[in-house]
């Protein structure tokens, strides 16, 4: 970040404190009320504060998006939890993929101000790339959009009529801004409807309360399966998106023999 104040930069920083193996820091491990996951929270929370305050003294705090999200829930074990939502890393049920999503950008975003709008990670690609003046391309679908709006406008709404929940290439549920319609987990069927916003813990099933809003999910869901397919169906998408590749990749590190390298990962036994 000092190297870089002087220009525009992007830091993305992934975090490994909250995933196995869990190494942290012994003063927080000393002062964990929940063992070493919530000395890994703590871990994260220090880390945030410590780049926010360089950001305050570079000058860079009024001029710089920070974006706090996750990539999934956790696995519900050692410690973690997605309490009061329903499952874990790894299902499609809200706990695994519901995540919390804080944005920082001091004089454009009210501080405080809570949106319970349909966004997802994807929406991070367009919404950046139209802040920063960035063309998008347009030889390929994104499914992002741009959700700036969201930022600025507390009464601006969500540009996403549904959200899919895929595992590997199955479409197991679909949602819009209330409800959620699954239909297998683990190749499993199952035929379930909730109200997210009076019941986003997923518990009470009013499939057969509501077969206008089954038909209407249903129908989303079969405008995903033409684009994307589901294998579980043995439909074939005819708009799969391709994985994304990149041209003479290099990678991040490189061995070198004169390194003292040492495996930390197997001091514990609870290795990833």
């Amino acid at each position: 970040m000092r190297d870089a104040a002087k220009e525009p930069f992007f830091l993305y920083l992934a975090h490994l404190y909250v995933h196995l193996p869990i190494y942290v820091q012994e003063r927080f491990a000393r002062a964990s009320q929940n063992g070493p996951y919530g000395a890994a929270v703590e871990s994260i929370d220090w880390a945030t504060d410590v780049l926010l305050h360089e950001l305050d003294a570079l000058g860079l705090s009024d001029n710089t998006i920070v974006i706090f999200t996750s990539d999934n829930g956790s696995l519900g074990r050692d410690g973690g939890s997605n309490l009061p939502l329903r499952g874990n890393k790894t299902t499609t049920w809200e706990g695994g993929l519901r995540v919390p999503a804080i944005v920082r950008w001091p004089g454009r975003i009210t501080p405080g101000r809570v949106s319970n709008e349909l966004v997802t990670s994807m929406d991070l690609f367009p919404t950046l790339a139209k802040l920063c003046d960035a063309t998008m391309p347009v030889d390929r679908t994104i499914d992002g959009r741009d959700v700036s709006e969201l930022w600025f406008d507390e009464n601006a709404t969500s540009p996403h009529d549904a959200f899919y929940y895929y595992s590997r290439k199955d479409l197991e549920a679909v949602r819009d801004h209330r409800y959620k319609l699954h239909f297998s987990k683990a190749r499993q069927e199952i035929f379930e409807l909730y109200d997210l916003v009076n019941d986003p813990s997923e518990t009470t099933n009013i499939i057969d309360q509501h077969p206008n809003v089954v038909a209407r999910l249903e129908e989303l869901a079969e405008l995903a399966r033409i684009s994307m397919g589901d294998a579980r169906l043995k439909r074939e998408g005819n708009d799969v998106r391709p994985i994304g590749r990149v041209e003479n990749p290099k990678p991040l590190t490189v061995f070198d023999r004169d390194y003292p390298y040492y495996m930390a990962e197997y001091d514990l036994p609870d290795r990833g």
